[in-house]
């Protein structure tokens, strides 16, 4: 598999120039990306499929798929086999994918046999590595680099009705920054002490805050968690604001405070708290015309003109 750095030097796209699409406009420096192992091959070759017929055909915006392993060529070929447009296969630097310093193996163990049967994947070390990645690393990875937005899709999920406009340069347009579709409940008992780790946070760093949020999004009047995520297995982002200052700074305190390991700190309210903690209401977006399905979970838009 060719090295990542090689990669990204021979092409244009990753070396931040805009490549022309069929449709007179420029590509934004934005990709569609998925943390994705060879086993679920069937699952995003069928979500790329469902994304080109939708959206990406008509643009050819790069797909960038990361895994903690190499890629067979079996799994790249099929994969390059669904869609013209470029598709970046990189591995995830072992530095990002590891146990926090500020936890011990001994409590983790313990953590996840305490939460084994509290909720989903309560006893998985995979999935707390994969959550801790997915919110403190995955902007820092090289095939990210010169990226402006990114757009996260995940195996197995569906896009119902055709998205005939550019949702990154929409974001851009309207100085969006960060956008979701689906906001359910969430179910997980494994977040005890998240909000009291943010609340804490925020004490230590008034000077960070923003004058405005739209922090009534994650705490009710009363000043508890709302529990009510923008479900990160859609996400179009603003990359910029991953890589803030105010946004590393709550991820540092987050990690210390050992919650992706030892409860169970899923990326999407995390996301959903930095978000509505450091964004204004009008930087975030519901793209209630996107039409989408995730295991469990429905949006159709309520436009009869938008079904197909």
């Amino acid at each position: 598999m060719p090295k990542i750095k090689d990669l990204a030097k021979r092409e244009k796209y990753l070396a931040g120039n805009t490549t022309s699409t069929g449709n007179n406009n420029t590509l934004l420096r934005a990709a569609i990306v998925a943390l994705v192992r060879d086993s679920d091959l069937d699952g995003i070759c069928a979500t790329i499929r469902q994304v080109e017929d939708r959206f990406n055909r008509e643009f050819g915006y790069p797909y960038i798929l990361l895994n903690d392993e190499d890629f067979t060529q079996e799994f790249m070929d099929s994969v390059r086999a669904v869609t013209e447009a470029k598709v970046y296969f990189g591995k995830l630097p072992a530095s990002h994918r590891r146990l926090s310093p500020y936890v011990t193996e001994e409590k983790v163990k313990a953590a996840l046999e305490r939460n084994k049967n509290r909720c989903l994947y309560g006893g998985s070390y995979s999935y707390r590595l994969m959550c801790r990645y997915r919110f403190g690393f995955i902007h820092k990875h090289p095939l990210l680099a010169n990226l402006d937005y990114y757009w996260r899709i995940e195996p197995g999920t569906k896009y119902y009705c055709n998205i005939p406009y550019d949702p990154f340069r929409f974001m851009r347009d309207k100085n969006i920054v960060y956008g979701f579709t689906i906001t359910p409940t969430e179910k997980n008992k494994a977040v005890e002490t998240l909000w009291t780790t943010t609340r804490q946070w925020m004490l230590e760093n008034p000077e960070i805050l923003p004058e405005k949020s739209f922090i009534q999004w994650a705490v009710d009047k009363s000043g508890e968690y709302t529990r009510c995520p923008f479900w990160s297995s859609f996400a179009i982002v603003d990359l910029s604001f991953y890589r803030s200052a105010a946004y590393e700074s709550y991820f540092q305190h987050l990690d210390r405070a050992g919650g992706f390991f030892y409860e169970q700190w899923g990326d999407a309210p995390v996301h959903s708290i930095v978000a509505s903690m450091l964004l204004r209401k009008e930087q975030i977006h519901w793209f209630k015309d996107i039409g989408y399905y995730y295991p469990g979970y429905t949006h159709c838009p309520n436009k009869p003109e938008m079904h197909y």
